[in-house]
């Protein structure tokens, strides 16, 4: 339920941001009438990232599926990672950028489908993300996942009223630093799957039963998944501390004053 919970915090409230700089940039460049385009855009990404969740449902309980899956996941989660790491100070302004090539003097009927398709692929990058990473939790989600979209929901709404207030950059590291941990958890699920389908010949029932304390039911794999939020809990406390301790001025001397 932990993993759940952050997976949609995170991916949830950078759905978010997206909407609310492509929101930003049409009303700023007066284009209201290309904002239905963003709302069907968000219907249709939505519909696209449920549908793959069913997908990925089906597949998932089969061994030689499940590693697929996972194989995919840390491909997919891991380069945007790393994309998202190089590109996010400059996110707002790039987007933007994309955003004027597509719309700008350009006759409505040609703007609308480009916003709409603009919009689309952004949102849907992180549904689809959402997904993926979501197929690779084991057990019950549900609650975890609905908690994590009430959390993102309530983030976003913090953001917009209260923007000053959120350190952005302690959350996108912490999460960031979950995500990776994750994508190690995934990786020794992954190998695990792999070898109960027997991609590794004579060998693959002896690697099996090497990572089996490792599977999410394995002796030391069902208790990752809190070790990973108990990590990141400590590493954004001490994170916090040294935020403090930076800001603390240093203390006057009495025979200077200074």
């Amino acid at each position: 339920m932990l993993e759940a919970f952050i997976i949609v915090l995170r991916e949830g409230f950078e759905a978010f941001l997206i909407v609310a700089i492509i929101f930003a940039y049409l009303k700023k460049t007066d284009q209201r009438h290309l904002l239905p385009a963003v709302y069907l855009a968000i219907a249709a990404a939505v519909g696209a990232s449920v549908w793959m969740a069913a997908l990925l449902k089906q597949g998932v309980n089969e061994s030689l599926w499940a590693g697929i899956f996972g194989l995919i996941a840390i491909i997919m989660v891991g380069t945007l990672l790393i994309h998202m790491r190089r590109v996010a100070p400059h996110l707002s302004s790039k987007m933007h950028q994309r955003l004027d090539s597509v719309s700008s003097g350009r006759p409505r009927w040609i703007a609308f489908p480009a916003i709409f398709l603009f919009s689309v692929l952004m949102i849907t990058r992180e549904g689809m993300e959402t997904a993926l990473m979501l197929s690779q939790v084991h057990g019950s989600y549900l609650t975890g996942a609905l908690l994590g979209l009430a959390g993102a929901t309530l983030l976003a709404l913090l953001w917009a009223r209260y923007g000053h207030l959120i350190n952005m950059k302690r959350f996108f590291q912490v999460t960031t630093v979950f995500l990776v941990i994750f994508m190690v958890q995934i990786g020794l699920y992954t190998f695990h799957e792999f070898a109960e389908a027997g991609l590794f010949g004579t060998n693959s029932d002896s690697w099996h039963a090497a990572t089996e304390i490792w599977s999410p039911e394995g002796l030391y794999g069902r208790w990752v998944p809190l070790a990973i939020v108990a990590f990141c809990a400590v590493w954004l406390l001490f994170s916090s501390i040294g935020d403090r301790m930076r800001r603390v001025p240093p203390p006057v001397s009495p025979a200077t004053g200074k």
